[in-house]
């Protein structure tokens, strides 16, 4: 798609084209843990402090509590590439994961 283009007139009267430059933001991602009947409440907590940057055992058991009360919790949001690599590790440790969730 090409980009918008602004035009303007220089003191003389010409016009003048410019082209406006657009910057999207860059997609956020949601990384979800699923409920399952085989992941024990340590494991879960255990891949979660591996894995996911700045968890704290606390959290992680809380988060593995709403897991298994409500079926499942997001984990981690930020940046897509991150949250792909996020979801990456855990499903590869055993965790039940839902797709990467855009936002």
């Amino acid at each position: 798609m090409p980009a918008p283009v602004r035009s303007s007139a220089t003191p003389g009267g010409q016009a003048v084209l410019e082209r406006v430059r657009q910057q999207a933001p860059y997609p956020n991602g949601r990384v979800i843990v699923l409920d399952d009947d085989h992941n024990t409440f340590q494991h879960v907590v255990n891949v979660l402090v591996k894995h996911i940057p700045g968890m704290t055992p606390d959290h992680a058991w809380q988060l593995a509590h709403q897991i298994d009360g409500q079926g499942s919790a997001v984990v981690w949001s930020g940046p897509l590439e991150q949250a792909e690599l996020y979801h990456q590790q855990l499903s590869a440790e055993g965790l039940s994961m839902a797709p990467v969730e855009r936002c």
